[in-house]
């Protein structure tokens, strides 16, 4: 049905528009260069590195993959992502991802997590790597948006709770490394809550990879 569909009806970028192509290489292009290092307001005590600015064709594709349900995104995105892991990463060490936590209504109304599906693909692409994904949130946070940068860390504070899978954490490697993935870093705070979590349950963070910082 989806390929009747298509044939019918041109998908059109989300990055640009242009019919034919639903991310086209122009676009794709923008998330294509050499990850950069941000320091967002929030310090989450690890170095933070972005595929591109929340702005333009980057923005547009993260707001339809994660509000308009468009999960053909991840495959793309998840190859950006491995991409920029790839110029970061030791390559003599198993890499873990961790994917950033979603609350558990927002990931239901969208189908499911896209920060999950983003790094699950990612991992297709890189060697010697698996997705882990052990954060949660709990009950009683707020959604995020509007939020300033105090209500943002208060809204957050102690409520991501770190918890590997079922016998997932015994099987990696004593020195592989741990990057934790979002689709947006905005101030900070989830990312530092989550690096904290992680922390108190012995995993080490090395870095936190976003597609795109705001």
């Amino acid at each position: 049905m989806r390929t009747l569909l298509d044939l019918i009806l041109a998908a059109d970028c989300v990055g640009c528009g242009v019919v034919g192509v639903g991310w086209c290489p122009d676009c794709a292009a923008t998330l294509g260069g050499p990850p950069r290092r941000v320091r967002p307001r929030t310090d989450p005590g690890v170095p933070c590195w972005a595929l591109a600015s929340y702005a333009g064709p980057a923005r547009r594709a993260v707001l339809a993959a994660k509000e308009q349900g468009c999960r053909d995104l991840a495959e793309p995105l998840g190859l950006a992502l491995a991409a920029g892991l790839v110029r970061l990463r030791d390559a003599e060490r198993p890499l873990v991802l961790i994917p950033a936590p979603s609350r558990r209504v927002a990931a239901r109304r969208r189908g499911g997590d896209p920060v999950v599906r983003t790094t699950r693909a990612a991992v297709r692409w890189l060697p010697d790597s698996r997705v882990i994904p052990m954060l949660r949130v709990w009950w009683g946070v707020r959604d995020s948006v509007g939020l300033t940068v105090g209500e943002r860390q208060h809204n957050l504070r102690g409520r991501i709770m770190a918890r590997p899978a079922t016998g997932a954490r015994s099987e990696v490697s004593a020195n592989a490394e741990f990057v934790l993935v979002d689709d947006v870093l905005t101030t900070g705070a989830t990312a530092r809550e989550s690096v904290r979590a992680l922390d108190r349950i012995g995993v080490q963070v090395r870095a936190v990879m976003v597609t795109c910082s705001a």
